[in-house]
């Protein structure tokens, strides 16, 4: 199970490397890596089990901020009523994206970030990716809104790219041309 103590912060070398392609198909010990990712989203957004472990909830984890440069990562939120996304993928990728701009008026957060940074996080209002899930059959998402933007954020890590480096550093809440604001 992972813990807030495997969770790497920022400034470590490794939120910062291009995560390597995972070969397929996934071994047992990369499939058992995934799973984890998501059993931690999972876990840190049920109050209980949250509190019990000292788990900092998130929407998403990617296998480089547990200091596994692999192009891995898990996702799983709710996106208005009845809505459920919880996705564990092995290679992703953006395929396509909308040209509309969105962001998160709260901005974004991170595990790997202990501190509250301020700002608008520029992201693509839709995207379709392809991946692998963790039997390494093929997967197509076309996502919007909230589940958007997480992938996005997750794909950013596998690229060495924090939230961050999005945010206008002269205006941190600029709003970007032809973008849609969301609220969380």
């Amino acid at each position: 199970m992972i813990k807030m103590e495997d969770i790497i912060r920022e400034g470590h070398p490794t939120l910062r490397q291009v995560a390597k392609e995972v070969p397929l198909p996934p071994s047992e010990e990369d499939r058992k890596i995934l799973k984890e990712l998501l059993e931690y989203v999972i876990n840190s957004q049920n109050t209980e089990v949250a509190e019990k472990y000292g788990l900092r909830p998130g929407i998403g984890l990617a296998a480089p901020q547990i200091n596994i440069s692999k192009r891995m990562f898990a996702v799983h939120l709710e996106d208005g009523p009845g809505r459920q996304h919880s996705y564990a993928l092995f290679n992703p990728k953006v395929v396509s994206h909308s040209v509309e701009k969105t962001f998160l008026t709260s901005g974004e957060g991170c595990l790997s970030v202990d501190r509250n940074i301020p700002g608008y996080v520029p992201r693509y209002s839709r995207v379709t990716l392809t991946g692998f899930d963790i039997d390494g059959k093929p997967v197509k998402l076309r996502l919007k809104g909230l589940a958007a933007i997480a992938v996005q954020h997750e794909l950013d890590h596998l690229n060495g790219v924090m939230f961050y480096d999005y945010i206008n550093p002269n205006d941190p809440f600029f709003e970007p041309e032809n973008s849609v604001p969301i609220e969380r």
